[in-house]
């Protein structure tokens, strides 16, 4: 186990690499000159130059590369250019603020997904099958946009009963933006789980675990689910990662001051390091998560480490 962890960190590490690499390279390759933006259209050439000089951008690129990921290991992730303030103040207040949002969208989607997952699985074919299909067709059908406008006009606007935007620190604030990213993940976390749970019910191990009259409830959750839950828990771990990373629709719709909204206005005021440093933190989290979920697998099924 300990060489299985070992080997991800290692693969980790150049993962993240090379996707501070591709984010500095990416971000020097758009439209547009931070300087200038900075100084004004109206603005003189020396303005515009003075402010390069102070930014670095006038060095050429390796020498900004090698000077950015100097200051990395230093613990200094840059200033940004369009707040004035360390990239670092700016960017984790953002990932806590995701981080609530996107946990509880997970401890949502676990509650409501491998119940369903499990009981269709096992009652394949039957009303209960096809009423948890439906329902996981319909979550999946919706598009994030119009549910989460559809949600803010019945319980903020008709009923009253939820504030239609902001993270305040009650749990009401949670509430429609977590069922507004949650549906999707729901349907799809159905289906993985009920597609599974199909595989192992078929297998002979099952099929001798009953023979020694252990109850149907018994297998299916206690022998059954282990062995379904790891593709299951990929698939969570992909889209925690994801939601961690920042997902921009739902948090702009619902005012969520998130990463996903941190980086969107970056790019578009071309905020190199606030931008650069955005996605190696997001980077940082999906490879966490990644790492985590691969652990857990390999627990729940030894024979992965075995590759």
């Amino acid at each position: 186990m300990f060489r299985f962890i070992l080997k991800r960190l290692g693969q980790t590490v150049i993962v993240l690499f090379f996707v501070v690499l591709f984010a500095f390279v990416v971000v020097r390759l758009a439209p547009g000159d931070p300087a200038r933006v900075m100084a004004g259209d109206n603005a003189s050439e020396e303005t515009v130059e003075a402010i390069q000089e102070t930014l670095g951008l006038n060095k050429s690129y390796p020498e900004q590369f090698l000077i950015y990921v100097k200051n990395i290991f230093k613990g200094d992730l840059g200033t940004s250019i369009q707040y004035k303030l360390p990239c670092a103040e700016i960017i984790f207040p953002r990932v806590l603020v995701s981080a609530r949002l996107a946990f509880s969208t997970i401890l949502l989607v676990i509650i409501f997904s491998i119940p369903l997952g499990v009981v269709a699985g096992a009652k394949r074919g039957s009303f209960t099958d096809f009423s948890a299909m439906g329902v996981a067709m319909i979550g999946q059908s919706l598009a994030p946009v119009w549910l989460c406008v559809f949600l803010i006009y019945i319980f903020s606007v008709k009923l009253n009963w939820l504030p239609a935007m902001g993270n305040g620190s009650g749990i009401k604030y949670v509430i429609l933006p977590v069922v507004a990213m949650g549906m999707q993940h729901i349907a799809a976390t159905t289906r993985m789980c009920r597609s599974e749970m199909i595989d192992v019910l078929s297998q002979d191990y099952i099929t001798a675990t009953r023979a020694r009259g252990i109850s149907r409830a018994e297998v299916q959750w206690k022998y059954a689910l282990k062995n379904a839950m790891a593709p299951v828990i990929t698939l969570l771990g992909l889209k925690l990662g994801g939601m961690l990373a920042g997902t921009i629709i739902v948090v702009t719709i619902f005012v969520w001051p998130g990463v996903g909204q941190m980086l969107s206005q970056a790019v578009s005021t071309r905020d190199y390091p606030l931008v650069q440093s955005g996605l190696m933190i997001s980077a940082v989290l999906v490879a966490t998560v990644n790492l985590i979920v691969d652990v857990i697998n390999a627990m729940i099924d030894p024979r992965i480490t075995l590759n």
